[in-house]
């Protein structure tokens, strides 16, 4: 399925505003985390599980084991992020 990917704070200055991502029917957000992460070293480094990060589904906030559907919006972003 593909979904749309938006960064916020330091992620967008890593990665960008967004992309769009294929995403194995039934993933879930902590799935996505993961594939991101294995998809470039930028990725890996901007991602990486040693960071907290929070994700939002459809612009509410989620917790990595809720399901993605297909067109669905997930956004990462760091706990603190300003104006």
């Amino acid at each position: 399925m593909k979904i749309h990917v938006r960064y916020f704070a330091s992620l967008r200055e890593a990665l960008g505003a967004g992309e769009a991502v294929e995403l194995a029917d039934g993933g879930t957000l902590g799935a996505l985390r993961e594939q991101l992460i294995a998809s470039s070293p930028r990725h890996a480094e901007a991602l990486a599980r040693t960071r907290a990060l929070r994700c939002a589904l459809a612009q509410v906030m989620a917790d990595e084991s809720t399901q993605v559907t297909e067109g669905a919006e997930v956004a990462f972003f760091p706990p603190v992020t300003g104006g």
